[in-house]
């Protein structure tokens, strides 16, 4: 890895200490064929190619693509636009914001190019709103600004972390969006990954606006929005790489990148005040399954015409070199199918991994066996890619899991989810003997096709240490090449850096640490740290051809979502749960007469999850006697009031209670009047 540049100067943080944040995841071309292997080229090789490629584009390349209107999927009217709201900025008041861990000394107030103030005519200020994505690997969602138009590029959610007891998922916060719903032009889609579309449906039962994104992306926005019952209603705007779409005073256009998903895009926005470009999530691969390369060449001419702001991925920021091409994957399906000769093989990946699935299917077929998909996710995502030409299969390949017993065990491949260790995806009830149409032997050869996602490693290793157990043989990433990133590592995203060229930077799409790593990467190719700035969710940062600087806040953060209920579970009733699901529930019943206020039945005790009565009668007993004694003192006091009345037993048994155990249940009085 290149040694670091030391740079003089101070990097700009978002991070505030008043601010009101509150946050808590086609058709395929012809494959190429190369004469020498691009992925051994060194990164210099690759940018002296890039320039000459660069050079010669630019020469011939219009002076800006001319708007090309998006074809519409439904012909409905776009909604009414009501009276204009005020900007951002006059919502929330500036605040300072202070500093968080810096790749260098020191904090900067605002961002000015090159480290030095501009004398410059300042320009139209876009602003930048991030309502997700950063500190975090999910939910993105930003906003974009300009005068009295905004549109969003992606609406993801995020997966809830193992402490939100019962939360399905997490969505972001809309507040902000639905206060300023009339000034929102529509919502851009940069891939059809479930942290980039997934809060779609929550988002347009409360503003509907169109929603642009590639063939496949929209197809399965499709699929989501037709479980929800909202398929009617939306308007969905299928667009194609360089096509450019009206955004008010601004426009969008779309540019190819690489990724784990087909038909993934980033994003160059024109506004008044310069081009800010989003890279969305990308990787660099030369060799790609749908035969389409990223387009570093429209990324090179952006840079040699002047890029006023990049946003880029920075999941992999921390990992030296580049990220290994996904065919690198079948060469080791090839292998491995060749070593499982006799055996039925299963094979476990993400759903929406078209690629992955791709390249299963065609070493399937060269091996002479069928296909069977388990798990509602995979089937329906393997569905919509081939009804949309994305999987490219012969009739036949694909058969119903239901017919698997009819063939051999040595001439079926079985494709499922569950390669994070879900308990109740298709591969963990398959470990744990619970599937109703597979059942696990020694005759099984299972590769696991990905990475365990952070917190998700102990799931994983649980299901492979149960498939053992079975007999199965188990083969992961840490003993084979079966899996690699859709995300770009430090030498792409130098490149990306390098070819763009931007005044100022902010990194995106991670959490703190790969910001900061991205950070770092930024000043090692020349942007001053004063340039840089690491935002936080929530934050209004306000851009133009001058500087860069936060300039307020913004209703932001995490909505949970519990089966039909959205947003009416929050940290209190997580708070219920976590302290129900560590020390149970103690509830105390009492029948109380009226006129005296004398206890006329019971106390009785009911104990769940706390302990079992049966064997700790004694405590029992003794937590009964002290709720009498608590009662008769209240009684004796004059007191009638029952929330008094109810403290007084709280306050008592849970000193017996942690006293005797070391445990604090859920006390629950039940006072009944006679």
């Amino acid at each position: 890895m290149e040694k670091q540049e030391k740079q003089n100067g101070k990097m700009n943080t978002g991070k505030q200490q008043n601010g009101k944040n509150t946050a808590p995841r086609h058709r395929s071309a012809p494959r190429r064929s190369a004469a020498k292997a691009p992925q051994e080229m060194t990164i210099e090789e690759r940018l002296r190619a890039l320039r000459m490629q660069q050079e010669a584009t630019v020469e011939a390349a219009p002076e800006m693509l001319a708007a090309e209107p998006a074809k519409p999927v439904k012909k409905e009217p776009a909604p009414k636009r009501g009276r204009p709201a005020k900007p951002a900025a006059e919502k929330a008041p500036a605040k300072r914001g202070r500093p968080a861990a810096k790749p260098a000394s020191g904090t900067a107030k605002t961002a000015a190019g090159n480290g030095k103030k501009s004398r410059a005519a300042r320009k139209t200020p876009v602003r930048i709103i991030p309502l997700g994505g950063l500190h975090e690997v999910g939910k993105n969602i930003t906003v974009y600004e300009c005068g009295q138009d905004a549109f969003l590029v992606d609406c993801g959610m995020g997966f809830p972390d193992a402490d939100m007891l019962g939360v399905d998922l997490v969505i972001p916060d809309f507040t902000y969006l639905e206060k300023n719903a009339d000034k929102i032009r529509g919502i851009v889609i940069t891939h059809g990954h479930e942290d980039h579309i997934g809060s779609i449906p929550y988002l347009l039962r409360k503003i509907n606006v169109p929603i642009y994104g590639t063939k496949l992306a929209i197809g399965l926005i499709e699929g989501k929005l037709k479980e929800h019952g909202l398929l009617g209603k939306a308007d969905l705007r299928v667009i194609t790489p360089k096509q450019t779409v009206k955004m008010g005073c601004m426009s969008v256009e779309f540019i190819r990148v690489n990724h784990s998903i087909p038909d993934s895009v980033g994003v160059a926005i024109h506004t008044p005040a310069g081009v800010i470009v989003y890279t969305g999530d990308f990787k660099v691969d030369f060799s790609p399954i749908e035969g389409d390369i990223i387009d570093l060449a429209r990324f090179a001419e952006l840079g040699s015409k002047g890029v006023l702001c990049l946003l880029s991925d920075s999941t992999n920021a921390e990992r030296p070199g580049s990220t290994m091409s996904e065919s690198k994957v079948g060469q080791s399906f090839n292998t491995l199918f060749n070593r499982a000769e006799g055996k039925r093989i299963i094979v476990a990946t993400f759903s929406s991994n078209i690629h992955r699935i791709q390249q299963i299917a065609d070493n399937a077929m060269k091996y002479g066996r069928k296909v069977a998909v388990s798990g509602r996710s995979m089937i329906n995502v393997v569905g919509k890619a081939m009804e949309l030409g994305y999987l490219k299969v012969p009739d036949g390949l694909f058969i119903d899991i239901d017919a698997i017993n009819r063939y051999p065990a040595d001439k079926i491949v079985l494709i499922t989810t569950g390669s994070q260790g879900e308990p109740l995806s298709a591969l963990s009830r398959m470990a744990s003997s619970d599937h109703r149409k597979v059942s696990v032997t020694p005759n099984d050869f299972i590769i696991i096709s990905a990475t365990p996602i952070p917190g998700n490693e102990k799931h994983v290793t649980r299901v492979v240490n149960d498939l053992l157990k079975l007999g199965a043989e188990v083969i992961y990433e840490k003993m084979y090449e079966v899996h690699v990133s859709g995300h770009a590592c430090q030498d792409e995203l130098k490149l990306i850096l390098s070819l763009t060229k931007p005044k100022f930077f902010i990194p995106v799409h991670g959490e703190y640490k790969h910001l900061v790593a991205h950070a770092h990467l930024a000043q090692s190719v020349g942007i001053p740290p004063s340039n840089i700035l690491i935002g936080d969710i929530g934050q209004v940062i306000q851009v133009d051809n001058v500087e860069m600087k936060v300039i307020g806040n913004v209703e932001a953060g995490g909505v949970f979502v519990d089966g039909l209920g959205v947003g009416d579970v929050g940290s209190i009733v997580i708070r219920d749960r976590k302290r129900l699901a560590q020390d149970g529930l103690i509830i105390i019943v009492a029948t109380i007469e009226k006129e005296t206020g004398a206890c006329m039945a019971g106390p009785d005790i009911v104990s769940r999850g706390f302990v079992y009565v049966r064997e700790s009668e004694e405590l029992m007993e003794e937590a009964r006697l002290l709720v009498k004694k608590a009662l008769d003192q209240c009684l004796d006091s004059g007191i009638r009031d029952w929330t008094t009345m109810k403290n007084s037993i709280k306050d008592a048994l849970s000193s017996f209670i942690y006293r005797k155990t070391k445990r604090s249940p859920m006390i629950l009085p039940i006072m009944m009047e006679i």
